[in-house]
């Protein structure tokens, strides 16, 4: 089977693939809708899908690739596909579906549950990097890993930098040398892409060309550093499991495992993760992947838009099906959303049309300055409220983080409350890491970034004195039975003789992961009031880890799933919120990517904000700002604003009215404008898109007529 074609505006005919359900699908355009028939031989829970969905979830064997538009139903499609290949007696348990969340995994295998009323917990579920960490602990032999290794997140990885970077003297005044956080960048820039690290600093930090020699010495003794203490980072999970499937008796193997791979939001993937999945289909060629070239984003992440564009060249006899009813906004968002991809010189062809009805256009304001951008929207976002919509069901999106700075002065003073998407996740918390690291050293005691953590805790215990610490337990082999005979300081005698009987204790009984945890929380407590402010709140983080760790039956899957798919906050383990909680939601394009909102507004549509003038080095880069500004517009679902302000002025000087006039975004031309209303934003007054040509020699005739 090949492309299911549907057409919107007359009947049109789509076969299923599954040869037992041949009946046709006649589709018919009623009053500018979608209507679908019912397919009298398909089961009930199949009734729901439209032709092109049916086509991909019923697909046999064989490479499939789903282009999924926006808002078209992607997670239901493959959450169908799932309960679709256990309903015909695929295993649940040799399937394994890989998404870049646990929890988009979770949703997925809950719904396959709920459609098909089968069984789905033994599915293999999760990111690529949880299951790289389920599988090299019985593969990773192969490659020198013993199974008890311990995974470091990537602020540990960034520490461990930063420590050899000390200890190769970098850290001098003499001359600027890239902190461990850039320096952390550049390694995974480096390990991802495939590219040297000569070409990502030139394109990616150019700024850190001169350091490159240092940053070769540091990445080499950072990757021996690792392999001595049997740690890994995030990178290293996907280059090891590919290293893994180098070796053809692994590969078999492993690949045997599986008969059908599903993979969710395959634009997002790396180099790396395509190789791996084509080293598991060797033999077995049964691979769905479901993306949108067109939501293709995170290049910064080394993602490439080149697997999901070259699927079909690497996996011959692949099958494309393309989705293109959506079901998120109405019409006239979509025409807009078509037409800002249409010049797109590399993509798959799709022209998304509504399920939903409105013929609301999208709006485009042109403001004076920030200040009536800021004033514009808060207007609109409390004359919406006014309406009945809430504030969680807007959103303000914005290129770059401080791009919100002011509108968040504006809505504290309007007393509207607002949640801005980012800032400190629940595990970058200091508290909850000292936690963790007394955990890790207990699975791994050569996880000497753990103990330099909580050595550092001890009174009268510093860098030094860890770093000749951690030197003495290598010499000792890491046996934690002789942790008593290692001197330390006099002021820390007592913490420390408390944590080595806590360890010790620990390693000799064989608790339950709560228990851990809540062991460590008791000998951790009196440090709370030492080493932070705010004891209380923290204590409560802690109680809530050790509540998070009753639903686990080992440390290390405990402490691995923490680390591969942390929670953001807190207030990802708590119930739903009260009814009378409301704020709005303020988020950078990327991180709105599979959010959805009744009102959108897109602020800062300028050239040089979108695309950023950071990003418009090369066309492949402007092309991803593109994509960008697609993914910010096709979150809306009813209404639209795209807010432009004319003139931007310089914050040198407090008092200056030095200014610089801006052009509306490239990607809104004037094919893209005759789709919006254009709107002032003083007076608000619309009118239908850009003036015409005759319209404008008109205005410029009345005005020198007034005047001779």
């Amino acid at each position: 089977m090949g492309v299911v074609s549907i057409s919107a505006f007359g009947p049109g005919t789509s076969r299923v693939a599954d040869p037992r359900i041949q009946a046709q699908v006649v589709l018919y355009a009623v009053g500018g809708m979608l209507y679908t028939p019912t397919v009298p031989d398909t089961p009930d829970w199949l009734q729901g899908l439209n032709p092109q969905q049916l086509q991909a979830v019923t697909h046999g064997d064989g490479p499939l690739l789903i282009i999924a538009g926006a808002g078209t139903g992607k997670t239901n499609t493959l959450a169908h596909r799932v309960a679709w290949l256990i309903h015909e007696g695929v295993q649940p348990g040799r399937i394994l579906l890989l998404t870049f969340t646990r929890r988009a995994a979770q949703e997925m295998l809950n719904r396959a549950q709920a459609v098909c009323q089968a069984a789905t917990t033994k599915v293999w579920g999760g990111t690529f990097h949880s299951m790289a960490n389920r599988l090299l602990r019985t593969y990773g032999r192969v490659v020198g890993l013993q199974p008890e290794f311990t995974v470091m997140d990537e602020s540990d990885s960034a520490d461990m930098l930063g420590l050899i970077r000390a200890q190769m003297g970098l850290t001098s005044k003499e001359k600027r040398f890239p902190r461990k956080s850039t320096v952390r960048s550049i390694y995974s820039r480096v390990v991802n892409s495939r590219e040297p690290l000569e070409l990502v600093l030139k394109k990616e930090y150019p700024w850190c060309v001169e350091a490159e020699e240092g940053l070769r010495t540091i990445f080499n003794t950072y990757t021996k550093r690792k392999h001595a203490r049997q740690v890994l980072d995030y990178d290293d999970l996907l280059l090891f499991w590919n290293l893994a499937l180098e070796d053809a008796t692994v590969a078999e193997a492993m690949g045997a495992r599986f008969d059908h791979i599903l993979v969710d939001e395959y634009q997002d993937t790396n180099i790396i993760q395509a190789e791996i999945l084509q080293r598991l289909r060797q033999k077995n060629h049964n691979i769905t992947v479901v993306g949108d070239d067109a939501q293709s984003i995170y290049s910064f992440r080394a993602a490439t838009i080149k697997n999901i564009l070259e699927f079909p060249n690497q996996f011959p006899g692949t099958t494309v099906v393309t989705l293109e009813q959506n079901y998120r906004s109405i019409q006239p968002i979509l025409d807009v959303g078509n037409a800002v991809m249409k010049p797109a010189p590399h993509r798959y062809t799709k022209n998304l049309f509504a399920v939903r009805e409105g013929k609301q256009k999208p709006v485009l304001v042109t403001c004076r300055d920030e200040d009536e951008q800021v004033k514009v929207v808060c207007d609109q976002i409390l004359e919406h409220l006014e309406q009945g919509i809430k504030l969680q069901q807007q959103a303000v999106l914005f290129r770059a983080g401080h791009h919100s700075d002011q509108l968040e002065i504006e809505l504290a003073r309007r007393n509207i409350p607002f949640h801005k998407y980012g800032g400190l996740k629940f595990l970058e918390a200091a508290h909850v890491k000292d936690l963790l690291a007394l955990l890790r050293i207990l699975e791994n005691p050569r996880d000497d970034m753990s103990w330099f953590r909580v050595l550092e805790m001890l009174e009268g215990v510093g860098p030094k004195t860890a770093e000749r610490f951690v030197a003495d337990l290598e010499a000792r082999t890491y046996d934690l039975a002789v942790l008593g005979q290692i001197t330390m300081p006099a002021a820390a005698h007592d913490q420390f003789t408390a944590l080595a009987q806590t360890l010790n204790s620990l390693r000799q009984e064989e608790l339950p992961v709560a228990a851990q945890v809540e062991r460590l929380r008791r000998f951790y407590e009196p440090f709370l009031a030492t080493l932070y402010d705010n004891p209380k709140p923290r204590l409560r983080d802690l109680e809530q880890l050790e509540a998070v760790a009753q639903r686990y039956k080992s440390r290390s899957s405990f402490i691995s799933d923490l680390t591969l798919d942390p929670p953001d906050t807190t207030a990802d383990f708590a119930g739903p919120p009260f009814k009378d909680e409301d704020w709005l939601v303020l988020s950078t394009m990327h991180s709105a990517k599979g959010c959805e909102w009744k009102a959108v507004y897109v602020i800062h549509a300028a050239d040089g904000m979108i695309p950023s003038d950071m990003a418009t080095d090369d066309d492949d880069s402007i092309e991803e700002e593109r994509r960008l500004f697609y993914v910010a517009v096709t979150r809306a679902k009813d209404w639209l604003y795209v807010v432009f302000p004319l003139r931007y002025y310089y914050k040198r000087y407090p008092l200056g009215d030095a200014h610089a006039y801006a052009q509306l975004t490239r990607f809104a031309p004037a094919n893209v404008q005759r789709l919006m209303d254009a709107r002032g934003g003083t007076s608000l007054e619309t009118h239908a898109g850009p003036p015409t040509d005759e319209e404008i020699r008109a205005k410029i005739a009345r005005y020198w007529d007034r005047r001779f």
